[in-house]
């Protein structure tokens, strides 16, 4: 289950804020808390954006680290409403500029100084905080494409209008069904080799041109601005930039950047040196810093995608699945009970070695709730892959999902059908849960439900399928 759950459970258990008060104040009973709690199940993306409301009435501080702690290790979790909560203060100093730091992301119509901050954390934390040697542009530049890989290519997320990764990105010969890379490469180490080995001269050539130079201009800003003032107008490419790496240089003992250069002109630079004072900060304060990062980095990406759901799952690389073991048992279950064909194929499911699809594709709404799965042959999974099943298919999809509640409801006890059913009542907003039985009424939620996220994520360039 997800990270959501995890962040739950350690707020609680360390603010001691019971689950019965927070069930109170959310509206919801009980054994819903309970159940997160413990992991059973996902929070809605709503609901964790209404936990985080809640927590900021009861404990502000808890509200910061349930965020903090949401975000520090992302597998499994929905996205927020960005714009309710505050942005994480970072940990004060009396060595270093915190405020400098915390300008570096304002007001940014580009991904690249995200990429480069957050490639540039995790580049520090994998040597251990051992940065005093330089890092050059190209180290920071491959990791930066290999976590943009990620929500661009995989989930098929925007960047904005203006922003170019993805064509870089789609230069890139990256295998997308290569599941090393998906569910078994988190430290993205297999990814970097893959693109290390490419021709990306040009790519980095492109990139490395502004945004290490721009990204620290925070740090001596009023430095520009009395430059500015004593001057009309550039005349010349890389006046800017050039006047960052000479103060880089000549400040670096007393302005205190992030990172100098590794060279007095601008066109010879090739990597970077941070600062021993930050790099005491950073190994001090990683977490906050990491966290705080990736949630400007979640605001600005939500902004670009404000109807595609779970944007916090899609930025980072995603963990390996959670078990479906529960979903499955439900299936056999079902399957034991009478004979039922495969929508796509047509054939007849066995009672067990079936594998269980996800209707519209993980890669898109990231989650596995189970009014999205229904068996299928693996080999039938294999060719879905993350396509969108063409249209012809939702009636019998919608058929199926009927006939297993149908009988499940027979077959369970009160408690676990209750369980069962209630992601069905909460996401397709059905509310009564004797409505669920009707199959006019299981249709059209399913209908209003699945035909915005359909049309989302068409337009996001999933592509339809239909088995042959």
């Amino acid at each position: 289950m997800g990270q959501a759950g995890k962040a739950l459970r350690h707020v609680l258990e360390t603010y001691g804020i019971s689950q019965s008060s927070l069930a109170s104040a959310l509206g919801v009973d009980r054994p819903v808390v309970f159940r997160w709690f413990h992991e059973q199940t996902d929070p809605t993306a709503e609901t964790v954006a209404s936990i985080v409301r809640v927590l900021r009435e009861l404990n502000p501080t808890a509200a910061k680290d349930f965020i903090q702690f949401y975000l520090v290790d992302p597998t499994q979790a929905g996205e927020m409403d960005l714009m309710a909560t505050p942005i994480q203060e970072l940990p004060k100093s009396d060595t270093v500029d915190v405020s400098a730091l915390s300008r570096l992301l304002k007001k940014k119509t580009n991904s690249y100084k995200y990429l480069f901050l957050i490639s540039l954390l995790d580049i520090v934390q994998r040597r251990q905080f051992d940065v005093l040697s330089p890092i050059t542009f190209q180290e920071i530049i491959i990791e930066m494409l290999a976590n943009a890989w990620y929500p661009h290519t995989y989930f098929k997320l925007s960047f904005g209008l203006q922003d170019k990764i993805s064509d870089k990105l789609d230069s890139l010969c990256i295998d997308i069904s290569d599941t090393k890379i998906i569910f078994n490469d988190t430290d993205k180490k297999y990814l970097r080799r893959i693109i290390s080995a490419q021709p990306i001269e040009d790519i980095v050539s492109s990139l490395k041109r502004y945004v290490p130079f721009l990204l620290i201009r925070p740090f001596f800003e009023q430095e520009v601005k009395a430059s500015k003032a004593g001057r009309k107008k550039r005349t010349n490419p890389g006046d800017d930039e050039q006047e960052i790496v000479n103060l880089a240089a000549a400040l670096f003992d007393i302005k205190k950047p992030l990172y100098r250069f590794d060279a007095s002109l601008y066109k010879d630079c090739s990597s970077i040196t941070l600062h021993p004072a930050w790099v005491s900060y950073l190994e001090n304060n990683y977490s906050i810093v990491r966290a705080w990062a990736s949630w400007e980095w979640l605001k600005y990406m939500q902004q670009r995608n404000p109807n595609v759901p779970a944007i916090a799952n899609k930025l980072f690389p995603p963990q390996e699945r959670g078990s479906l073991n529960h979903q499955k048992a439900y299936w056999k279950l079902i399957l034991k009970q009478t004979n039922l064909q495969c929508i796509y194929s047509k054939r007849t499911l066995p009672s067990s070695g079936f594998s269980l699809d996800h209707y519209l594709p993980w890669s898109f709404v990231a989650h596995d709730q189970p009014w999205n799965l229904i068996p299928t042959f693996p080999e039938v999974n294999s060719s879905k892959s993350n396509y969108l099943p063409n249209e012809e298919y939702f009636d019998e999809f919608v058929n199926l999902q009927y006939l297993g509640l149908s009988i499940a409801n027979k077959s369970l006890g009160q408690t676990q059908w209750s369980n069962y059913i209630e992601p069905y009542l909460t996401d397709l907003k059905i509310g009564d849960k004797n409505n669920i039985l009707d199959l006019h009424i299981l249709k059209a939620a399913y209908e209003s439900t699945l035909s915005p996220l359909l049309s989302i994520a068409t337009r996001q360039g999933f592509a339809r399928w239909s088995y042959r």
